[in-house]
């Protein structure tokens, strides 16, 4: 029995729609089983439709400048908002004056609160009074799990028999969530039984059924809360196909992520998700990107499993430019190399297929 969706979500992402500090947002106007998205509220955008700033698709999301206004947008429409959920990912996940002013805002009039930031909301006293005084919940997505319900890595990834993909990126806030999650409807769509392992606070708001929010457990036990995740899809539905989502990547100053999904994840194959125009680590200038042949290369060093695709990131390209991005990537790499936000999944399935015949 499914108690999805919880409630009607007004998303907050002042100031950061359509960049990469948006991230949450964008993902939750993409897709999520967890609210039914009314609104996004970042003044830069006011009117304008969520679905056509993101992939040039109007999905009827519309953008307002505050949150009375959508407020009131969802009582005319007859769905009232019922949640506020940050829809910010910034550097450090830390909570500004001005995102404080907006949770109280939020509080004020009856909305539950659901936020993704380290800075913890539900231990605010000042939040905490508010809240009961106007009877909402604040829940804090990357709270830390308690440690005597945390797993230590055991080896029982090796009974895992369904095709385990990993999706990582050369970079952070790069696309690999939306990129598993489109590669989980592809194999669906050609027959096969796909679950997508969540590893952050995003996908936990799409609903996502096996999830885990990496950047915030206790170091001993990121292996084997991976690995368990893992392992629990496969013990549970047994799907052909298991598809895990990255976090940052392998050399990313702040967000070296990849380590730990391909030592305890043990994936078959990964594909690797590149931003061909980005020259530095998202939010580290002077910090250059690793060479895209570099990083491929530390991949399969570590895992000793190949990297089979790269999916393109397309952005700051024009779309007369992807295509001849896309064949350079192919020359210098010798691997397929597809953006699947604008050419669809297709290619990058039959890619997959074989291993998953293997």
């Amino acid at each position: 029995m499914s108690f999805f969706p919880e409630g009607n979500a007004i998303i907050y992402c002042e100031g950061s729609f359509g960049t990469p500090n948006g991230k949450t947002a964008h993902g939750l106007v993409r897709r999520t089983r967890r609210y039914h998205v009314l609104s996004i509220l970042d003044s830069k955008y006011t009117g304008s439709d969520a679905g056509q700033i993101l992939d040039d698709k109007p999905n009827g999301i519309l953008i307002y400048s505050n949150l009375q206004a959508a407020l009131d947008a969802s009582l005319k429409t007859g769905s009232p908002a019922t949640y506020f959920v940050m829809g910010l990912a910034p550097d450090g996940g830390r909570l500004s004056p001005e995102h404080r002013k907006a949770v109280i805002d939020a509080i004020e009039a009856g909305l539950h609160v659901d936020s993704g930031l380290h800075d913890f909301l539900s231990e605010n006293t000042d939040f905490i009074t508010l809240a009961k005084k106007n009877g909402v919940r604040i829940r804090d997505v990357r709270k830390t799990p308690p440690r005597d319900g945390l797993h230590f890595f055991s080896g029982k990834i090796d009974q895992v028999t369904s095709l385990k993909v990993a999706v990582l990126g050369t970079d952070s806030a790069v696309g690999k969530r939306t990129t598993a999650w489109l590669l989980a409807d592809a194999f669906q769509a050609a027959g096969y039984s796909a679950e997508l392992i969540g590893t952050g606070q995003t996908a936990w708001m799409q609903g996502v059924r096996y999830c885990i929010i990496l950047d915030s457990l206790i170091n001993d036990f990121v292996s084997g809360e991976i690995e368990h995740a893992v392992w629990t899809a496969w013990n549970e539905v047994h799907p052909d196909v298991i598809i895990i989502e990255g976090q940052g990547s392998l050399m990313n100053p702040a967000y070296p992520g990849g380590f730990e999904i391909l030592a305890a994840g043990r994936p078959d194959a990964v594909v690797l998700q590149h931003a061909p125009r980005r020259k530095e680590y998202d939010g580290f200038p002077g910090y250059p990107i690793h060479p895209l042949d570099v990083q491929i290369r530390a991949i399969e060093l570590l895992s000793g499993k190949p990297v089979v695709a790269i999916t393109v990131n397309h952005e700051n390209l024009s779309k007369n430019d992807i295509p001849e991005v896309c064949d350079a990537i192919r020359k210098q790499t010798g691997l397929p190399a597809v953006d699947i936000l604008l050419g669809g999944t297709e290619e990058l399935a039959a890619v997959l297929l074989p291993h998953l015949k293997r």
